[in-house]
């Protein structure tokens, strides 16, 4: 019995923390993300070899034939071994995107699971009465069929600890604001291009000013509380927030908490029309950003964006237009060009003309620069320091960032990939000269127009890739048909399992004397691989 216990309680402890990544990954089950996630994954939570215990100790109970019971606490084990074998070598060559950042909430999370799973273990072992005990083991090995669900109850057991950290970190970080009244806040939300826009206006403004930007993508409350409390020194000037939604009143609610004077609205675009149930849901919840901002403040707005346009604000803030197609913004850009360098353009304004040079690619990085240009003029930084901080841009990581892997050149785009995102990408692997290969999972999270929108992106990609690499049949059997549908060669695509496994097939398409370009575009969360086969 003790080794059948051993066993039990390594794989339990091992699907555990499969099952708390997941619920972190679905963000604690933020619009019941995680619990939609396990009826969609049904054949990852389950597994046809975790019912056999069950069945065993069933049987001895409704038997009364005690004798088998030995007999079943060794084949139960081995079950467990095979299973914990199993989960390994299913897991052991996917290596987590997004790995299980323990934190004190998963910490919590793990005890409480602890103590619940230790109070039954505990009461197995000294039942005396062998029906009880038999009850316990069946207990037990319910508890392991169902884990995926048992660590989502004991996440609802930990709410209030959790809500008592959560305004302990909310009240300090609003405390240390409320000292700093000579600190401006600038405010970063859109449907893409977050945190690309982040990073070149901080950039821009730490030429002139002491600047503190939330880091990566940090862009919920607790990541504005970790940026206030861990890292805003008190010789900042500036801190630019980026700010990330699933729901409407999410971004009211963190302006609520740090104030921003000046905004930043990149694009309204289908980025989470799953949880947000409408595109006006997504454009009402962007807009209070702008809304948010006092009447002295300044809002950057997208002129060739045409939910910007039509947005009818209900308040006063000025607005200062930038735009590409649109030459009446205030900021707009002419004479885009690519090269191996990256990018150039022109910038109008006020009547004056400027030269800009990057080394980012990508339309959408050039809306990015000039919303920087915009609000650092009107926080009167010098426009040549302005010019030479996008010379010194560098890209954000995963986002068209330009690689050279081996004798590939890798347009790296692999973070959170969009219809409007997906298609500057493949423009500017349009204009590389060389072999065209696209790497791609598709889109997600688009709710009722996914399967179109990834329809059409196959579709796009037949007019661009010489070579298309899909990464996992069922969920780009929409691209798929996209492509076949613009008479792109079958020979041509590829349909792997992992996105690893693509590197070694990009590097066999190379040809002698030709140079070879490979977009990988997006590269989905572990909450969306497919099971293997």
């Amino acid at each position: 019995m003790i080794l059948f216990l051993l066993t039990y309680i390594i794989y339990i402890v091992y699907r555990s923390m499969e099952a708390m990544h997941m619920l972190q990954q679905n963000l604690y089950n933020e619009n019941n993300r995680y619990l939609k996630w396990t009826i969609r994954n049904i054949s990852k939570i389950f597994c046809i070899f975790d019912f056999i215990p069950l069945l065993f100790f069933a049987f001895v109970y409704v038997s009364k034939d005690y004798t088998l019971l030995d007999l079943f606490y060794v084949s139960s084990m081995f079950v467990y071994i095979y299973c914990i074998y199993h989960e390994y070598s299913k897991n052991k060559d996917n290596q987590n995107k997004l790995p299980l950042k323990v934190t004190a909430r998963i910490k919590r999370l793990f005890i409480t699971f602890i103590i619940v799973v230790g109070f039954i273990l505990i009461l197995t072992i000294k039942e005396s009465n062998m029906d009880i005990k038999l009850i316990y083991f069946m207990i037990l090995c319910f508890i392991e069929i169902i884990i995926y669900y048992l660590i989502f109850i004991c996440s609802i057991i930990d709410t209030p600890l959790n809500g008592l950290e959560y305004l302990y970190y909310y009240n300090k970080a609003k405390r240390k604001l409320k000292e700093r009244k000579d600190l401006t806040v600038i405010g970063i939300t859109g449907s893409y291009g977050k945190t690309s826009s982040k990073n070149i206006l901080n950039d821009i403004l730490s030429s002139k000013y002491i600047t503190r930007a939330t880091p990566k993508n940090y862009n919920t409350p607790y990541g504005l509380m970790i940026t206030i409390n861990n890292y805003l020194d008190k010789f900042d000037n500036v801190l630019i927030a980026e700010m990330g939604a699933y729901k409407m009143g999410r971004i009211k609610n963190l302006c609520d908490f740090v104030h921003p004077k000046y905004g930043i609205l990149t694009v309204i675009g289908e980025a989470h029309l799953e949880t947000f149930g409408s595109r006006e849901n997504i454009c009402k919840t962007k807009f209070e950003l702008i809304e948010s901002l006092p009447s002295d403040g300044v809002a950057i707005l997208n002129k060739d964006d045409p939910y910007q346009v039509n947005y009818k604000l209900k308040n006063n803030v000025p607005v200062i237009w930038i735009g590409v197609l649109n030459h009446d913004a205030d900021i707009y850009a002419t004479n885009i060009n690519y090269g191996s360098y990256g990018m150039s353009f022109t910038c109008n304004y006020n009547g004056e003309k400027i030269n800009v040079k990057t080394r980012l690619l990508g339309k959408h990085n050039i809306y990015n620069i000039l919303a920087g240009i915009a609000l650092g003029l009107h926080l009167k930084v010098d426009i040549n320091d302005i010019k030479s901080s996008i010379l010194t841009l560098k890209p954000t990581e995963h986002r068209l960032e330009l690689k050279k892997l081996n004798d590939i050149y890798m347009l790296d785009d692999a973070y959170n990939s969009n219809p409007i995102g997906a298609k500057s990408a493949l423009e500017t692997l349009s204009m590389m000269h060389g072999t065209k290969v696209v790497v791609t999972p598709g889109m997600v999270e688009l709710g009722k127009v996914e399967k179109e929108k990834n329809y059409e992106f196959g579709k796009e990609i037949s007019n661009v890739a010489d070579y298309c690499i899909l990464i996992g049949e069922k969920k780009t059997k929409a691209i798929y048909d996209g492509l076949i549908e613009n008479n792109f060669d079958k020979d041509n695509i590829f349909i792997l399992n992992n996105v690893k496994d693509s590197y070694g097939v990009v590097e066999a398409l190379k040809e002698d004397g030709k140079d070879i370009f490979a977009l990988y575009e997006n590269d989905l969360p572990d909450i969306y691989e497919e099971v293997k086969k």
